[in-house]
């Protein structure tokens, strides 16, 4: 069975870059030869502060009378970055400019949120 990164990998080739934030564990993957890559480092402070912050004022301010929130995409200027909250975390996908974030943010939902 092949792993979280890699599943959610095979999505779409414009996927770029994979964190996970599970259980107090970061993980990441990225494709090789992408142009305008961040760096790791702040890559990684991105997954343990930022995004778990954002999530928690979204999730809040969505289920006051939105019907929660199911994910935020930020356009950075080199890429986008979609985040969806788990049970246990979070999952960022970096997706490519000339992808479709919209339909890669439903993709993603669909398969965290299938059984394994």
């Amino acid at each position: 069975m092949p792993s979280l990164i890699e599943g959610l990998f095979s999505l779409a080739p414009d996927i770029r870059y994979i964190a996970t934030y599970l259980d107090g564990v970061h993980q990441t993957a990225q494709r090789p030869g992408i142009d305008g890559a961040s760096s790791s480092e702040s890559d990684k402070y991105e997954e343990l502060i930022v995004n778990p912050t954002l999530l928690k004022l979204v999730t809040q301010r969505g289920n006051i009378d939105c019907g929660g929130a199911h994910w935020v995409i930020i356009r950075y200027g080199n890429f986008y970055e979609l985040v969806v909250p788990v049970p246990t975390g979070h999952v960022s996908v970096g997706i490519e400019l000339a992808g479709n974030p919209l339909a890669i943010a439903e993709q993603v939902l669909a398969f965290v949120e299938a059984p394994r």
